[in-house]
């Protein structure tokens, strides 16, 4: 029988467990998982997330081929319009600004990955789906331009509209 602590530190490592990880790389893990585990507990698991730096996506564990990819071409390639140009043009200017253009190819493996292993995932959720490169990549089945949906929904913020 689970006590109410040892229930209390399933459930901070489970919903706070990922971010202790990358942030106790580089320390004695255990001991930052129970200092972190004992404030989550002690603020009743609302203690905020760390911010911790996240290593650019370039070090991430994906074969070469995505990490060398030039993904600026491999969208324009995928494009029929001029429309579609311009929109992916757009949206890379954004991705740039925001410093997200590493993470398309990750995301652009990730969806071969599911493809080439049979793996169904959802057509579509959120913001994500006002984004024209994401459907391009295969995050989303939702043609952004087709519904007229803006892309400052992805990119909210002052700064993106």
């Amino acid at each position: 029988m689970l006590t109410n602590k040892d229930k209390d530190l399933i459930t901070g490592i489970l919903t706070h467990g990922p971010d202790v990880l990358e942030s106790a790389y580089t320390k004695d893990i255990s001991e930052n998982i129970q200092k972190y585990v004992d404030r989550v507990i002690a603020e009743k698991l609302n203690y905020p997330m760390p911010m911790v730096d996240v290593p650019s996506t370039r070090e991430w564990f994906i074969p070469k081929e995505y990490k060398n990819i030039n993904i600026r071409e491999w969208l324009l390639s995928n494009c029929k319009t001029q429309e579609q140009i311009d929109r992916v043009e757009l949206e890379l200017d954004l991705f740039d600004k925001n410093n997200m253009t590493d993470i398309l190819p990750v995301m652009l493996y990730i969806v071969d990955t599911l493809r080439s292993q049979n793996i169904l995932w959802g057509v579509g959720r959120g913001s994500s789906v006002s984004c024209y490169c994401l459907y391009l990549i295969g995050i989303h089945k939702i043609d952004s331009l087709k519904y007229d949906l803006p892309i400052n929904e992805f990119f909210k913020g002052e700064n993106n509209g």
